[in-house]
């Protein structure tokens, strides 16, 4: 599949713009084994790179000109470098100039380009599209034209062109996990300070499978940003009573329990999730080092309990499939995964029962909501590289 993506998107751009490209680079999508809704929340998370990819294809224009070809939309974007970067009325080429506009801002010496891109990763899925559109072309304009980036400037460039020119205040975990993945391994992320070390992803006759609902409910932005402010609110009342705390890392549960009156019935539900949380996440570390899959497995379903009933960011679809999918005795674990409202649930299958999963509630969710479901069978992968003409 991959080398067929590359096949496409070369050949789309040469026939484009009359030459084959110059450069060629590949930024994964991403899985999030646990740890969710907690990275802007100053928290930790298990993230990986997977086999599935968004390739660009990019030569120097030899002029202050930019166009950008998205081939899966057939859509065109030209901009010129002589004029100020700003947000499109059409989102998709926001995620590459919310990007651009921060080079040009910080006056690196970026020039005109030719682009043509195409993916593998699905559109809405909780894959992480759009951080891999964000990350993938910083780190193309790094590579070709030396703007001497490190990777932890080209993924907090790409969470900050999605705050500006896509309106959505994701924390860092999505961009981070597309630069710095590696094949066959987790990335412990500390989302305060961006220390990682990294987890070997062995699941031996274990298997992740992603059961992608083909449903994105329209409340994902404004639900997303919802949530932030929510837990914002709360960790501000949580400060006020007790000092010593800077973020949720440092509040227990027994704290919220005290000032769940001051606190409120939502805030105290979204902040306990977040508590809870980021305990789960050094939990399941601890599980997959010592191959303890049964743990790790309940951790993910503890986690989507709280995602749908506290933090309520799931929706009817994803709970049943979930459910559904946990019936069977081969599902150690599932759960929802992404900012919600739809998207994937991601479970933790034994490896020789996942066609079986996969026709089984297939089958219960056409029944029950006339949808077929994709299923994806996914490897953990490197993260966004050169690749090689």
């Amino acid at each position: 599949m991959k080398k067929k993506l590359i096949r496409n998107t070369v050949a789309k751009f040469e026939k484009e713009f009359g030459a084959p490209p110059e450069n060629l680079f590949l930024a994964p999508g991403r899985i999030n084994i646990i740890g969710e809704h907690v990275d802007y929340n100053n928290g930790f998370v298990l993230p990986a790179a997977i086999n599935k990819y968004i390739c660009f294809a990019v030569s120097e224009s030899h002029s202050n000109q930019c166009s950008i070809i998205a081939i899966d939309l057939n859509e065109k974007f030209t901009f010129s470098l002589d004029n100020p970067i700003n947000p499109a009325t059409i989102m998709w080429p926001n995620y590459m100039l919310g990007v651009l506009a921060q080079f040009i801002e910080k006056q690196m010496p970026v020039k005109g380009f030719n682009l043509a891109f195409s993916s593998t990763i699905p559109m809405g899925a909780g894959l992480s599209s759009s951080a891999a559109v964000e990350c993938g072309f910083g780190y193309a304009m790094n590579k070709m034209f030396s703007l001497g980036l490190t990777n932890a400037e080209i993924a907090v460039t790409g969470q900050k062109a999605e705050h500006t020119f896509a309106g959505v205040n994701c924390g860092i975990m999505d961009q981070f996990a597309s630069v710095f993945g590696k094949k066959n391994k987790v990335i412990k992320l500390d989302c305060d300070t961006l220390e990682h070390e990294y987890h070997n992803a062995d699941f031996r006759n274990y298997a992740l499978l992603l059961l992608d609902s083909k449903v994105k409910h329209t409340h994902l932005t404004s639900g997303y940003n919802d949530r932030r402010r929510e837990t914002e609110r709360g960790l501000s009342i949580v400060k006020e009573h007790c000092p010593y705390v800077n973020n949720f890392r440092d509040c227990t549960e027994v704290q919220l329990l005290e000032l769940r009156e001051k606190l409120g019935e939502v805030s105290f539900r979204r902040c306990h999730f977040v508590v809870k949380e980021i305990q789960r996440v050094l939990d399941a570390v601890d599980a997959l080092d010592n191959s303890d899959f049964l743990r790790l497995g309940r951790l993910m379903t503890e986690t989507h309990h709280g995602l749908s009933k506290e933090y309520e960011v799931s929706c009817a679809e994803i709970d049943f499939l979930v459910e559904t999918a946990l019936k069977e005795k081969s599902v150690l674990g599932a759960r929802m995964m992404g900012g919600g409202f739809g998207g994937c649930a991601i479970c933790l299958v034994e490896k020789d029962k996942v066609d079986h999963i996969i026709e089984t509630v297939s089958s219960a969710y056409s029944d029950n909501f006339g949808i077929a479901l994709e299923p994806y069978k996914i490897k953990i992968s490197k993260g966004t590289s050169v690749h090689k003409m």
